[in-house]
């Protein structure tokens, strides 16, 4: 049967294995010291000699009761000879028909975990010897053969078949609610799928359509008023020039996220820490001056984890880009002991005041949020500059990752 993985409260098989063989092994101890007990309180007249004897008959019909289950079929046999016997013995005496409990103990093991005509033929010679041991003791009383082969016989089977029943019962309901987990989590991916490949199909067809008009047309101008031997503004040129570069940044960006939307992409394809210089680039060539600056000793950092950083750094360059004062932006990246930290800081522009989305800070904290993070931002104490501060920790992977 498959199960689902649950490593909170799965047991191990080995130990569940031995917390059974404990419980055989107090049960057998058990039977062993009531059948002792029972058997010397009520046969004082029997001979030293026969009463040892009896003894170790006793000890060992209960010690096969510590044995595994596939032993179940000669734990009936033993203790179906041991109760004729034992009948012998007391014959005769003022207690002919003491019972052994261990024998109970046999008939419902041989329910619980025997099957088929091996566990009926089981009960039978455990009932067999419940009636001979009776009949040596009163072989006139036929009422008593029939209630000592239902109390010692057929009853703690039939309580073993039950109990087996609906463990076989309660395993099937496990099983199908575990089906019905796979297909329901089955369909889930699948529509996820579909959903992906919709939003991948729409973004090709879409944006990139787009984005690819605006680099040829950048380039088509950048062309043309090179050829004009009277055009000299180096300024425009760089900035037509910077158009065709991010031109390409986006489609590569646009091609990642297509590969992960269709299932196909790895942290290897991803843009990480390495590629912020190339990220640095092209804002400059957009006329924003940057400022880079690494403190605390550099570490390795897991793929998620270096692509959100990258991520995040791209979206405050971003918010500098549409709302600084177009001055300068200072990115400071800081490597603690158990943290990480980034922190940008431009002027304040006038566009500042318009409205804004907060789409990307908002952005901004769901990566953060995966890696247990915290994201602080707003202008400075003076007012001057603004700053966007997030705190990230090494130790903590997102969901769906191993840590």
């Amino acid at each position: 049967m498959t199960t689902v993985d649950d490593s909170r409260t799965a047991v191990p098989p080995t130990r569940g294995m031995r917390s059974f063989g404990r419980q055989a092994l107090l049960i057998a101890l058990a039977c062993l010291v009531v059948d002792t007990v029972v058997f010397a309180v009520a046969t004082p007249e029997l001979s030293p000699a026969v009463r040892i004897g009896a003894f170790v008959v006793i000890v060992c019909v209960d010690a096969v009761l510590a044995l595994p289950p596939r032993y179940s079929g000669w734990v009936t046999v033993v203790h179906a000879v041991a109760a004729v016997g034992l009948a012998l013995v007391l014959h005769g005496t003022s207690n002919p028909d003491m019972d052994l409990v261990g024998g109970v103990i046999a008939a419902y093991r041989a329910g619980a975990w025997m099957h088929g005509r091996w566990s009926v033929a089981a009960v039978a010679g455990l009932a067999a010897g419940a009636v001979l041991s009776q009949a040596v003791a009163d072989p006139a009383n036929v009422l008593a053969m029939v209630t000592e082969m239902m109390k010692d016989a057929f009853i703690p089977w039939m309580v073993g078949r039950y109990t087996s029943a609906r463990r076989a019962h309660i395993s099937e309901l496990r099983h199908n609610r575990e089906k019905e987990l796979r297909e329901a989590t089955e369909e889930v991916d699948n529509a996820v799928r579909r959903v992906r490949t919709s939003i991948a199909r729409d973004l090709h067809d879409v944006i990139s359509h787009h984005v690819s008009a605006i680099g040829m047309h950048s380039g088509a101008a950048r062309i043309k008023l090179a050829a004009k031997p009277d055009f000299d503004d180096k300024e425009i040129m760089d900035s037509l020039s910077a158009v065709e570069l991010s031109r390409q940044s986006a489609m590569s960006d646009l091609r990642r996220m297509l590969d992960l939307l269709h299932g196909t992409s790895d942290s290897a394809n991803q843009p990480g820490l390495g590629n912020l210089d190339e990220l640095f680039d092209g804002v400059r060539r957009s006329g924003l001056a940057t400022r880079f600056r690494v403190s605390g000793a550099p570490r390795w950092l897991p793929g998620s984890l270096d692509i959100a950083l990258y991520r995040i750094t791209q979206e405050m360059l971003t918010n500098a880009l549409r709302y600084g004062d177009g001055s300068t932006v200072d990115v400071e990246l800081d490597f603690g002991e158990t943290r990480v930290e980034l922190l940008a800081r431009n002027g304040i522009g006038p566009s500042a005041a318009r409205p804004s989305t907060g789409r990307g800070l908002a952005g901004i904290r769901s990566r953060a949020a995966l890696f247990g993070g915290t994201v602080s931002h707003g202008p400075d104490p003076a007012g001057a500059s603004w700053e966007t501060k997030v705190s990230m920790s090494y130790g903590v992977s997102p969901p769906g990752e191993a840590p």
